[in-house]
């Protein structure tokens, strides 16, 4: 740790050395567009590089006015489209300031095809941004073909999804924002894969962005400007050999007219999925053998998964919009739980079976109220908003369970009856001034309030008697939550061509437990946290940056992580939450380097009570319960190297991750390992044939890893796309393999207690599937001058 505060103090002292040089690339373009009348126009204004075939970039304007950012280029084209005035071609060089305002163009009004002049680049699927976050496309990528938004991430390059966890490599669990908003794991469910134009990975976010997580990661939805009605449905089928097959349909519309604008969408999923667990536990000590072999396995039918959303926003003038949104899903899922386990001790041998009968049903709703406005021409927005989510479940499985003890057959019947609400509620104001001096002041108050409850029920049959509560496996229990919230942030240019953002925020946790587990009990506590931010990036040469950061972050521990109710596998085993779980505190250094297209990245995190799970032992002799714990601390130091190259026809993005992590634990008697790295390979390629098909290879691979307590085997994934378009683009045909080699079995061992344990889990990854996505209606010019401020804002009414 020493080293590496050394090293980032050198880079920051460097920074201010060499403030005196100056960038000799374009950085950013400004310009506003009108007609012969001086009436402002609307259209789109697309970059070119002629340098480099693989930077493209674009924006849409509707009042005439735009600036593109994050260029970095010393000599560019700027194509100027719209059916109010013919296509525009400018070429810009680079004559010794970073940004050029164009002023006031003045264009030809002339009506033309928009296919009548087209530039011929791929858009690559990734870029890094000027303050190092990367962004990732998804629109007309392998990426769209996903059925959900956790299959997208796990094909993002630097994300990596394991048993529910979503991580950026080198970084840790990231919190996941809708359109700049903060959103529950509940809510992913109901943001369709067709409405998904890009995500944004960011590493180091800064003090506006609420302080849970390690890193963010930002859905960005899409969104139309011009009038009119466009929509689509797509339909995708799904077969695979491990758990059949399944169904995806998907329906979205857009309707502009004027000042007001309506989106909607319908997704239905049905079929089948799979998922399968081996584990095994042994106890090696001749006084106390154990070993227990057990496999699960569970079949979900998945009879109705849909997801569903509206959204409204009326324009009050060029600068004021107010949006009311909604979202929501309902997933009914059936099939079975079936559950196998033979335990040997010196007694003998015993073997116990569950058939679990799964009927499962969960209802989310989600309202989102907005109100934006621009409060002057450089751009500084006002912005008001407040979400109310609620999110239902209830649990009816049945249970088969029978056993076999030294020759005699055992039978019980179990009844699993759970009910469970999430109601959360957030408010939030933010402003945003911008000075002319190219500078930016962010504040902001945040008030949100959580209040989780459950009820569990668990009765019993034995040899078929009547049913009868088990008080131990029965619970209620009740979590409040309030964290006001504020921050304060300012970024900007420093002298010459140094970017610099600093940032404070500040957050009060008070909150409440009542469970009646161990006889009931009430836990009471409140917290004051500050997490402080900085960030600097400078342009050394025309082509090499550099960039330092230190963030700090806090993770919090689920809402269903602290609820002790029990999720039953079988006589010997169980899952259960834990409402003693602390927060983990994380503070997170980073050395950045960018040549052209190469980005490299060090960096080094410190973890104060780490968030992990273990397989404890129960308060029976052969019985276990994983459940969620605190360890004492973490040191983990990574370096990443990534490479975005492109020739023509063929663009890719490579990344390679180098991560080493010590876990240390004070409490729970894990078995210490010695530390081993980890490698984390990523790359994604696209190839363009003529103007027959697009190509698209997918693959990564995760190695071996070693925590010091946790032992981690590899998993790798090799994905084929084919994608084919007809009838100018209306009809869009798509082909996908994915995980060909049925490579993505996550798999370890750790050592707790006196018990060694060692798991295998195989996913339903392996499969095949055709996707069919029609395009219908058409945009117009918009009479209505309105004034974009920011898409994330333009984007919360969906």
């Amino acid at each position: 740790m020493k080293i590496l505060l050394i090293a980032f103090l050198s880079t920051t002292t460097l920074f201010f050395q060499s403030l005196k040089s100056n960038a000799q690339n374009i950085r950013s373009i400004s310009a506003k567009v009108i007609d012969s009348k001086q009436e402002p126009l609307m259209g789109n204004a697309l970059l070119h590089s002629a340098e480099d075939p693989t930077f493209v970039k674009g924006i849409s304007f509707l009042n005439g006015s735009f600036e593109l950012s994050d260029i970095n280029q010393k000599e560019i084209t700027l194509k100027l489209t719209s059916l109010l005035f013919a296509d525009t071609l400018i070429r810009i060089k680079y004559k010794g300031a970073a940004h050029v305002d164009l002023g006031t163009i003045i264009v030809k009004q002339h009506h033309l095809q928009l296919n009548e002049v087209r530039i011929s680049a791929q858009q690559p699927l990734t870029r890094y941004m000027s303050n190092g976050n990367l962004e990732v496309k998804v629109a007309n990528t392998i990426l769209a073909n996903s059925s959900s938004l956790t299959e997208i991430l796990s094909r993002a390059p630097n994300v990596i999804v394991s048993d529910g966890q979503i991580a950026v490599a080198g970084k840790g669990e990231a919190a996941i924002y809708l359109n700049g908003r903060l959103i529950t794991a509940e809510r992913m469910s109901s943001i369709p894969t067709s409405q998904i134009e890009k995500i944004e990975v960011i590493s180091n976010p800064s003090s506006k962005y609420d302080a849970e997580g390690k890193a963010v990661i930002n859905i960005i939805t899409k969104v139309n400007t011009g009038m009119g009605v466009l929509g689509s449905v797509g339909q995708q089928v799904t077969a695979s050999e491990f758990a059949g097959a399944n169904t995806n349909t998907m329906f979205d519309l857009n309707y502009n007219k004027g000042k007001f604008a309506l989106v909607g969408n319908y997704g239905l999923f049905q079929g089948s999925n799979r998922e399968r667990l081996y584990t095994t536990r042994t106890r090696p000590s001749e006084n106390d053998y154990l070993r227990s072999e057990l496999t699960t396995n569970w079949r979900r039918k998945l009879r109705n998964f849909s997801n569903y959303g509206l959204g409204a926003q009326y324009n009050i003038s060029k600068d004021q919009s107010v949006s009311l949104g909604y979202s929501g899903n309902l997933e009914k899922q059936g099939g079975s739980q079936d559950s196998r386990n033979s335990i040997t001790t010196r007694e003998g041998t015993r073997f116990y079976t569950s058939d679990i009968k799964k009927d499962e049903g969960r209802l989310n709703h989600s309202f989102t109220l907005n109100y934006n406005q621009t409060t002057d021409t450089l751009g500084s927005v006002l912005f008001v908003g407040s979400q109310y989510s609620d999110y239902h479940a209830d649990i009816n499985d049945l249970i088969d369970e029978r056993s076999l003890i030294d020759g005699t057959d055992g039978f019980r019947a179990l009844k699993n009856d759970v009910e469970h609400k999430i109601l959360i509620s957030s408010t939030q104001v933010d402003y945003t001034k911008v000075f002319r001096s190219r500078e930016k002041l962010e504040f902001g108050l945040k008030f949100s309030y959580v209040n989780t409850n459950s009820g569990t029920n668990f009765l019993i049959a034995d040899n078929g008697g009547d049913f009868k509560p088990d008080e131990n496996l029965s619970s209620d229990f009740e979590y409040r939550e309030k964290i006001p919230a504020a921050y304060l942030n300012y970024s900007g240019l420093m002298i010459g061509k140094t970017n610099f953002g600093i940032g404070l925020r500040g957050e009060w946790t008070n909150y409440t437990l009542n469970t009646s587990v161990g006889g009931g009990q009430v836990i009471r506590d409140h917290y004051f946290n500050v997490f402080p931010n900085l960030l600097l990036s400078r342009m050394i040469s025309d082509q090499l940056k550099l960039s330092a950061a230190y963030v700090s972050r806090i993770t919090r521990p689920r809402y269903q992580a602290l609820n002790p109710f029990v999720i039953y596998q079988d006589p010997f085993t169980t899952i259960e939450g834990n409402p003693n779980l602390q927060p983990e505190k994380v503070h997170s250094f980073e050395l950045g380097a960018n040549y052209r297209k190469v980005d490299l990245r060090v960096g080094y995190n410190y973890v104060i009570d780490p968030l992990t799970a273990a397989a404890l032992r129960g308060n029976t002799p052969n019985s276990y319960v994983l459940k969620g714990i605190n360890l004492d601390k973490s040191h983990a130091y990574f370096a990443a190297l990534s490479v975005s190259t492109g020739v023509g026809f063929w663009t890719a993005i490579n990344t390679a991750n180098l991560s080493y992590t010590k876990m240390i634990d004070d409490e729970f008697s894990f078995v210490s390992q010695p530390s081993r790295p980890q490698w984390y390979l990523y790359s994604s390629n696209t190839f363009k044939v003529k103007n027959l098909f697009k190509l698209q290879l997918l693959a990564w691979y995760l190695g071996d890893r070693s925590s010091g307590l946790y032992q981690d085997r590899s998993r790798s994934s090799v994905s084929i796309g084919i994608d084919k378009e007809f009838f100018n683009d209306a009809l869009k045909l798509k082909f996908l393999a994915n995980d060909i080699f049925s490579k993505t079995n996550s798999s370890g061992n750790y050592s707790v207690g006196q018990t060694d344990i060692f798991y295998n889990r195989t996913y339903n990854n392996n499969y095949f599937r055709l996707m069919a996505t029609y395009s219908f209606g058409k945009l117009k010019n918009n009479s209505y001058k309105n004034k974009a401020t920011g898409q994330a804002e333009n984007n919360r009414a969906n």
